[in-house]
């Protein structure tokens, strides 16, 4: 080795010191195997720029891409007991919640917010599946009836994002029971004259996809979600035979009349506040 690269350059490395290199710069998409710049990924709203594959989003960002900039506000969710059966499998429930909430921020598995879109007054729920798989309990059964009263209270629209691996097995029947309460929470809605949009997102399973994700009066599905109640592999060993190519995927869901359009992410905040603007018009005395 030369001297200039024995002594010079660690010389010039300490003084200069290490540059700290942030994490995640690049992300892998899950379809095409692509490298994605994550300023590239976060300026096309987590969609694959190569391929159109649509990544998974946080509640967050799902209300920050779909009210007008600047015009939302959160609200807070009713509180539930925490722990109500002092459920425990290979961990305490207690434990798996703390760490969800460290992990996305949030109380639970559900975000709502109120504001405009495209001007028109709305009520936002949006579920984050990255806190216990989106499962719905207490909490977010609380949160889905609070986002239909205010929407009530405000005339306005509410639009829901469903993303959930279905009921949370760790509050037991008291999830189970949170199915009837959405759909009745829907229902004051729908009483009211207002609209009720759902927006399926990647996944949308179980109990949720058996409760208020189907009552819509639009539903709308984001490209390749996988929509259904029990999964593919499931279904396949029920009946002993082999599904079609893209069942339960929206594009299949929206063939055969299951929902009524599929938009690409980026289009999502125009469609909806069409169809708001169309649910809504007031008729001419």
């Amino acid at each position: 080795m030369s001297w200039l690269s024995q002594y010079v350059r660690p010389k010039i490395r300490t003084l200069l010191g290490r540059r700290e290199v942030p994490e995640n710069l690049w992300h892998q998409c899950p379809s095409c195997q692509q490298m994605i710049f994550h300023r590239d990924l976060e300026k096309n709203l987590k969609v694959c720029p190569h391929c159109g594959h649509h990544l998974r989003a946080s509640a967050s960002e799902r209300l920050g891409w779909t009210f007008d900039p600047g015009s939302y506000a959160t609200i807070e969710l009713p509180k539930v007991a925490a722990d109500p059966l002092r459920f425990r499998d290979t961990k305490r429930y207690a434990e798996r919640l703390r760490e969800a909430r460290e992990k996305t921020g949030l109380e639970d598995a559900l975000q709502v917010a109120h504001g405009t879109v495209g001007g028109h007054r709305a009520v936002i729920a949006a579920m984050e599946f990255a806190f216990l798989g989106g499962s719905m309990g207490a909490a977010v059964g609380e949160g889905i009836i609070a986002a239909a009263r205010l929407a009530v209270l405000q005339q306005a629209a509410l639009i829901v994002f469903t993303a959930s691996g279905g009921a949370r097995m760790q509050e037991g029947a008291i999830s189970l029971m949170q199915m009837p309460r959405t759909v009745l929470a829907v229902g004051l809605v729908k009483e009211a004259g207002l609209p009720f949009i759902v927006v399926l997102t990647d996944p949308t399973t179980g109990g949720v996809t058996a409760s208020f994700a189907m009552l819509g009066d639009i539903a709308i599905a984001e490209p390749g979600a996988l929509i259904g109640f029990a999964g593919p592999r499931v279904i396949e060993q029920t009946v002993r035979e082999k599904l079609p190519e893209g069942f339960q995927r929206a594009e299949y869901l929206f063939e055969h009349g299951i929902v009524d359009r599929v938009v690409p992410r980026g289009e999502l905040a125009a469609t909806l506040a069409r169809v708001i603007g169309l649910l809504t018009v007031k008729e001419v005395a």
